[in-house]
């Protein structure tokens, strides 16, 4: 025997592993030691590079074997190997660290650095062991083989061994609580989480388990579309193509490689964790980082891979170090980049993919003000505005330029940017933007601007609501008008004088109307108007509809969101009854019988009393869905003014 002793250790250090608390999974150690192994190979290749060593290295490759009778795994390299004095150095003195020893001295000889990062890999093997034997024979001329035994306690022993072939085995004889170790499929999964893109063989029983090539590590000129696409199929099997990645390569001022996808959003993913896996030199380390990528991008899939970011500091630690943040600017730029290439080289394929990526970007305007910089010029919005000609995919050349697509070649409305917007609509309503938040409920309003050739831009996406008190910031001298908080000028007839005035109460048609509905509805809180809507066909025109101003709701939405409760319909609002529709002048007609019979009013009365409830409710059901108790009135009100129309027709 060469030596008997005390394992020298570095108490702050080694103490909790020798606890058996060095990471909180007992798995990790596969991943540890199958690292080491690399490193070993690593090693050898570059010695040999350095002249240091002229003999064959041969084909890399680790091995491992299991045998369940002795309850036994064994980890074996053909890597660099060590004499007895490293073994004491490196394996005793464990204050040591042969891997930044060897970075430095080799410094500049291989294009992979040392896995070494993980530091006390080696004794993760004492979680699941209780025996650990190294059995290594060096590269250097002249060095004799040497077997290092210990049971976990400070003791060891070193001995001579009969191994002739370079390199360094580590078997385990596992604890009888971690026998599941000794399991074939246990140990392909654990390789297959780990391990797999390592660029070694790694064999068990003789046939080759791992991948090997790390996409992220290529050159973006070597892969094509398709090894994009394979890649994140293997990483999230059974989920849509993804829209677009992008490609992270750089060494200065950090170490970083990684491919990133945008995935296609689904409605029930949380955008609050993260989907990217963290290498550490093709090492899995993490499922999730969500303190190095920046907040706006977490709904991004793929795989970031660097050796400058600490792996043994706390979460909070993690978001505060320099390195971390200069990494998170640095991906976020590189994804800046990249949708800017993307607008300017294939318009068509961003359009398509805005209905996904436009949240990302909008997040990021509003969360990063460097990101906000590098995008503001391709945030994109769908349009009412429909092109005159009908052949060019570009209507509005600017600068930038624009994102206007040919919309007969379009599934959708074409989509513009808001300087577009305003430079095309300069001179008719200059500094004003009229959106529109909900397709469906805002239907009559955005065909009102429409008829008129008012352009309304959609902003219907749920980061909208904040995003819009962003752009007003933004535009300071730009008014934001949703198309039902207030009409524009141009949307009403203004010409009073052809009002005909009532010789019997000496009163406009417009204000018998007003006065009609004030009485049919009875709310004191709702604002009865009346205008003139402009309209080619006034029968296609709504009789009346629901207005809400503009600060009177933002107010009432920021109220509910800072109570975290959903945003009531306001009592106080305005219902602007369009006197052209000849709905709203056979009613003046119709209540011209509702002179008092006693006292009651007369059955004509009384149809255009329901009748100016009815027009109400219909105004109010584009603005928002009734509750039990009003769709039960709404219904019961509906009958009414049926039987009562069909007793009038009957009885003519």
């Amino acid at each position: 025997m060469l030596e008997q002793g005390t394992i020298s250790i570095h108490t702050e250090n080694i103490f909790p592993i020798i606890k058996k608390s060095l990471y909180s999974d007992h798995e990790i150690f596969l991943r540890e030691l199958v690292s080491n192994a690399v490193d070993a190979i690593e090693k050898v290749k570059m010695v040999s590079r350095a002249g240091e060593y002229n003999s064959e290295i041969g084909e890399p490759e680790i091995a491992i074997t299991v045998d369940k009778e002795q309850k036994t795994l064994a980890i074996a390299d053909n890597g660099i190997g060590m004499t007895a004095e490293e073994v004491k150095k490196y394996i005793n003195q464990v204050a040591f660290s042969s891997a930044e020893e060897f970075v430095k001295k080799y410094e500049g000889k291989s294009d992979r650095a040392i896995i070494g990062h993980f530091g006390l890999g080696f004794y993760s093997s004492f979680m699941v062991a209780q025996q650990v034997e190294i059995d290594t024979l060096s590269y250097k001329e002249g060095s004799s083989a040497v077997r290092w035994t210990c049971d976990g306690s400070p003791e060891f022993r070193l001995e001579d061994s009969s191994r002739t072939q370079r390199g360094t085995t580590i078997t385990l004889t596992l604890q009888e609580e971690e026998l599941e170790y000794l399991e074939p499929a246990r140990i392909r999964q654990l390789i297959k989480t780990y391990c797999d893109f390592l660029p070694v063989p790694i064999k068990l029983e003789g046939e080759v388990i791992n991948r090997q090539k790390a996409p992220w590590r290529e050159s973006p000129s070597s892969l094509t579309k398709e090894d994009y696409l394979e890649f994140y199929r293997y990483l999230y099997p059974f989920q849509d193509e993804p829209l677009l990645w992008v490609h992270l390569n750089t060494d200065y001022p950090f170490i970083l490689n990684g491919i990133l996808y945008f995935p296609k959003l689904v409605p029930d993913v949380d955008v609050t964790k993260g989907q990217i896996k963290l290498f550490c030199n093709q090492v899995f380390v993490s499922e999730h980082c969500e303190e190095i990528i920046p907040k706006f991008l977490l709904p991004m899939r793929g795989v970031i891979d660097s050796t400058d970011i600490p792996l043994n500091v706390s979460r909070s630690a993690l978001q505060t170090d320099r390195t971390v943040r200069k990494i998170a600017d640095y991906i976020a730029r590189k994804v800046g980049d990249r949708l800017k290439e993307l607008y300017r080289d294939n318009r068509q394929e961003y359009i398509s993919s805005w209905q996904d990526i436009g949240t990302f970007v909008k997040f990021g305007a509003l969360n990063d003000e460097k990101f906000k910089k590098q995008i503001e010029d391709i945030i994109i919005y769908r349009t009412t505005y429909e092109a005159k000609t009908e052949t060019p995919a570009v209507e509005v050349q600017s600068q930038e330029g624009d994102a206007w697509q040919d919309v007969s070649a379009a599934p959708s409305l074409p989509y513009t940017t808001i300087k577009e917007y305003l430079e095309r609509n300069k001179e008719r309503h200059e500094n004003r933007v009229f959106y529109c938040t909900n397709e469906a409920t805002q239907a009559t309003y955005i065909e009102l601007h429409k008829q008129q050739g008012l352009e309304v831009l959609f902003m219907d996406s749920f980061i909208d609501t904040h995003f819009i008190s962003f752009l007003e910031q933004e535009y300071a001298n730009v008014k934001f008008s949703r198309v039902d908080s207030e009409l524009d000028e141009s949307l009403l007839e203004k010409d009073k004088a052809g009002e005909i005035v009532d010789p019997k109460t000496n009163k406009t048609r417009s204000e018998l109307i007003k006065e009609l509905f004030e009485q049919a509805i009875n709310k004191p809180k709702v604002n009865i108007r009346t205008e003139a809507l402009k309209s080619d066909n006034p029968q296609g025109s709504p009789p009346a509809i629901v207005l809400l101003p503009e600060f009177l709701r933002r107010m009432r939405d920021m109220s509910a969101m800072m109570q975290q409760q959903t945003a009531q319909f306001p009592e106080e609002h305005i219902l602007l009854v369009n006197t052209t529709h000849p709905l709203i002048q056979n009613l003046v007609s119709l209540s011209e019988g509702g002179i008092l019979q006693g006292d009651s009013k007369s059955p004509s009365a009384e149809l255009a009393n329901l009748i100016c409830h009815h027009v109400y409710d219909l105004a109010l059901m584009a603005q928002k869905g009734f509750d039990a108790e009003g769709m039960t009135a709404f219904v019961e009100r509906s009958n009414q003014v049926l039987t009562r129309l069909t007793e009038r027709a009957a009885s003519s």
